[in-house]
């Protein structure tokens, strides 16, 4: 933990928004896994527990004003101490602090500015780690909507591969950060069922079972995966297989949601009883 007396920030609105990383040398910053501030391969994040809370807050915002309430309510929920703001302003003299001692910026106010009704943290989005998932992400899309499949599955696993683990694992997230990182997996997954689809429209069969059926095994109740693994089995000309997941994941539905698969799975299946039959 960084230690200083407790003394009130201030104004320091004027600064240039956003600064520039420096180009030798640029900060970045890594949410998809545990938080991190890294420049030359070197993590500089605060171990603090409340530290890696604000400074969580001000990274998922880049250049954007971060209202003290949200962070207040982040931080204590409905239960603040009696001298929030003094703690507030401790805990930003302590990040700036932070930034000083590692010469992250030219000076701590610089990159950490008040900006009333809250504070700036004035770095580019495309310093967070997250703002790369989403523009590759997109650039995915972008490549699967014109047909070019394998090059969308290589943006949508390039944009996986920045990953680490679950978003923001080093930090007690209240519930403003909560809800940010459930987001954040929601997009994951999202952009794993597109790679999945890119990589079918491209014609992989075979080469994905072995992934697709250790992924269902991981999510039991995950219908779309089901289907692309019922799709891939079937594909490869293993029917029999393909009926044989459907009705797992047919009778797991049953059994603990007490519903029957989606409309999707249901066509799947009668496709696959109906191969071979006479016209």
């Amino acid at each position: 933990m960084y230690t200083g007396s407790r003394v009130a920030d201030k104004h320091h609105g004027s600064a240039p928004n956003p600064i520039p990383a420096a180009s030798a040398s640029p900060v970045r910053f890594s949410l998809l896994g545990p938080l991190e501030l890294v420049r030359d391969g070197i993590d500089y994040a605060p171990t603090t527990p409340k530290l890696l809370q604000v400074l969580a807050m001000l990274v998922m915002s880049p250049g954007k004003i971060v209202h003290i309430d949200t962070i207040v309510q982040e931080l204590w929920a409905n239960d603040p101490p009696r001298s929030v703001r003094t703690t507030m302003h401790t805990y930003v003299y302590q990040l700036r602090k932070c930034i000083d001692e590692n010469e992250l910026a030219p000076y701590g106010e610089t990159m950490l500015a008040t900006k009333p009704p809250g504070y700036v943290f004035r770095i580019a989005p495309e310093q967070v780690d997250v703002f790369e998932f989403q523009e590759l992400q997109h650039k995915g899309r972008e490549l699967h909507l014109r047909g070019e499949h394998t090059e969308a599955a290589k943006a949508f696993r390039s944009a996986l591969d920045l990953w680490s683990g679950p978003p923001l694992a080093n930090v007690h997230c209240g519930p403003v950060l909560s809800a940010y990182a459930v987001d954040l997996v929601e997009q994951r997954r999202s952009t794993l069922h597109l790679r999945i689809e890119a990589d079918i429209a491209a014609g992989m069969r075979h080469e994905l079972i072995g992934e697709l059926r250790s992924l269902v095994t991981a999510n039991p109740l995950d219908e779309a995966l089901h289907g692309q693994l019922i799709r891939v089995l079937g594909r490869s000309g293993r029917r029999s297989d393909a009926l044989a997941t459907y009705r797992q994941v047919r009778t797991r539905l049953n059994n603990e949601l007490g519903v029957e698969p989606c409309d999707e799975l249901q066509v799947l299946h009668h496709d696959l009883l109906s191969e071979g039959e006479p016209a």
